[in-house]
Parts: structure tokens; sequence; C-alpha cells
């Protein structure tokens, strides 16, 4: 079922260009009604070396049958993100909004899951948000993850922020 959604979101939106891609490493399935927590590696774009890995919910055919909302998962997350590799910092968002790494679908149109990184200059340490978009009732379900860098030997190709 997840795979139809996704599929038409993307049809009818795609994915946005510069966007991480999600490779799913683990699925674990939480009931009989086939409702699974998914597991997927996601690598930066714009900096090397860093990989979250996000979970979320994702609903069974038997659970939308008995709860109706046929299109959606819920909202949660969770996500932690570590050094994999040498650090390499690209041209990233300096601003309180940061830059959107990744996002994907969780219902047939409008809402989505979205990791977002911010820079936190004063403490050297990137930071990670893995939150839901929707048009309207957006969703306090978040989580966070971050990566310092101090002390870290930290390749910036536009130069470190001053």
């Amino acid at each position: 079922m997840r795979c139809i959604a996704l599929c038409l979101a993307t049809a009818f939106f795609g994915i946005s260009a510069g966007s991480a891609f999600a490779q799913q490493v683990g699925e674990v399935g939480v009931d009989w009604f086939g409702n699974d927590i998914i597991v997927e590696a996601i690598k930066d774009p714009k900096v090397d070396g860093v990989t979250c890995h996000v979970s979320y919910f994702d609903r069974g055919v038997v659970d939308r049958l008995q709860k109706g909302n046929w299109f959606e998962d819920p909202s949660d997350s969770a996500i932690s993100c570590e050094q994999t590799g040498p650090i390499t910092i690209r041209d990233i968002e300096f601003g309180q909004g940061g830059e959107e790494v990744f996002k994907q679908g969780i219902s047939l149109i409008w809402k989505k899951q979205v990791v977002n990184r911010i820079y936190d200059k004063a403490n050297q340490t990137l930071i990670y948000l893995s939150h839901s978009r929707q048009v309207q009732d957006g969703s306090a379900k978040m989580a966070i993850s971050t990566v310092p860098l101090y002390g870290q030997e930290v390749v910036w190709t536009n130069g470190k922020p001053q």
C-alpha cells in the first residue's frame, strides 16, 4: 500500500531536486494486521560522511480497512544521524530554517515526511530534524539528531563560515 501511495504522490508532485535518496535497511512487523516499522538510511546529498537512519510507521491493508483513512500513514518518526566517513561540506544553507535534505509522501497527496538540516555555527554542529509537513493541521510530532563537527577534520568546499 505504501508503494502505491508514494508512487502516486511522486507522479503528481515529484520528489524535489537535490533531495537525498532513502534506502530501506529494515522492516519490523509490529502486529497481525500488517503494520510495520520501516527503517531507511539517508545520506545527506551536500554533506559527505553523514548518514541518517529514519524510522516511521507503515500502516497495513487490514488497519486501513478497519480504521478508514486509506491514503495516509501516521506522522510519527525517529531519526539518528552519525558520522560514517570523512566529512566534506559543500554549499549548504546557513539560515535558521536550514535546508530540506529529504522528503517523501506519507499520504496520497498532501502529507510529507521531511528531514531538514540546520547548521548551528556557535556549537559547530549539524542538526537533523525529522517532521511531517501538511497543508493544514500540522503535526507537532518530530525527532532530532545532531552531528558534532568540533574536533573533526571537516573539509568545507566553499570555506568554513565565519
